[in-house]
């Protein structure tokens, strides 16, 4: 089972500069390698999920950038190991993080790669989500660094993924007939009325169907669910970053009586929902 063995969020504070999605990767990366005690070249693969970016940079591939500024494998010569400092983009909104666990896993569990690093960061195109009251995510990140586990009761276990019905109530996209000179610092965010409780209801139902599928008990469960790192967030949701930051803080409280797993839960739009569940070493 993949280990979680370090986990870092950052996120802007008032007077900073302008957001930047690489940035705030690489810092949650780094601090992850340095909270590890491993150095970058220690990093198999690399694993970027966040969607939104300054200046709606699509192209290249983020994960490309955050390896580079991280400072992973940057020599093929003298690092020629096979799927060494290997790296890519995975976008499914809010549950790309979960998505990335379950083919890190099976990327550590082939022995493809000994460590997966997992970045996920979301800016306003614009750099700056606090000047604009009608964007809903933060300017923050988080990272994973993942590795096997020794103990077989201990790491993730299967994630599943959950479609629900019907069309989509939110949406975020580029509207390319209203953008006008200053397109690259926009995005359109669209959500219908009533979308954040179908999409609690739809966590919910999956949450229940996952409990039912994998016979957890619930009452040794601490379930995180997608709003549980609010409170850490200045301003703005966290987006594809809100596993990791509710992962941080349900390791940071007092462990409920007798829970010895999590259940994180991510949910987002489609509606679609994710779930794992997670025993940290000593639990």
């Amino acid at each position: 089972m993949g280990m979680v063995i370090a986990a870092a969020h950052t996120a802007t504070h008032h007077g900073a500069g302008p957001a930047c999605a690489v940035e705030l990767a690489s810092r949650a990366a780094l601090a992850c390698l340095s909270q590890a005690q491993v150095s970058p070249s220690s990093v198999g693969v690399l694993i970027n999920v966040g969607v939104y970016r300054e200046s709606n940079t699509f192209e290249p591939a983020l994960a490309a950038l955050v390896q580079k500024e991280v400072g992973i494998n940057l020599d093929y010569i003298a690092d020629p190991a096979p799927a060494a400092g290997f790296s890519f983009d995975l976008m499914n909104g809010a549950c790309g993080v979960l998505n990335a666990v379950q083919l890190a896993q099976s990327l550590l569990d082939t022995g493809s790669a000994d460590r997966a690093l997992i970045t996920a960061a979301d800016v306003h195109p614009g750099g700056d989500a606090r000047r604009d009251p009608h964007y809903p995510y933060a300017d923050l990140a988080g990272a994973l660094l993942l590795q096997r586990s020794a103990d077989p009761d201990a790491g993730f276990g299967p994630v599943s993924v959950y479609a629900g019905d019907g069309p989509t109530d939110t949406e975020g996209y580029l509207d390319t007939a209203a953008m006008g000179s200053d397109g690259r610092s926009r995005i359109t965010v669209r959500r219908t009325e009533g979308h954040g409780a179908r999409r609690s209801a739809h966590a919910a139902a999956c949450t229940a169907a996952y409990i039912r599928e994998h016979g957890i008990d619930p009452d040794r469960t601490l379930v995180v669910g997608p709003r549980a790192a609010h409170a850490n967030v200045v301003a703005g949701e966290p987006h594809t970053a809100a596993p990791i930051l509710g992962y941080l803080q349900a390791l940071a409280a007092p462990r409920p009586e007798d829970c010895d797993r999590l259940l994180m839960v991510a949910a987002g739009a489609g509606p679609s929902a994710a779930c794992a569940t997670y025993r940290p070493e000593g639990w």
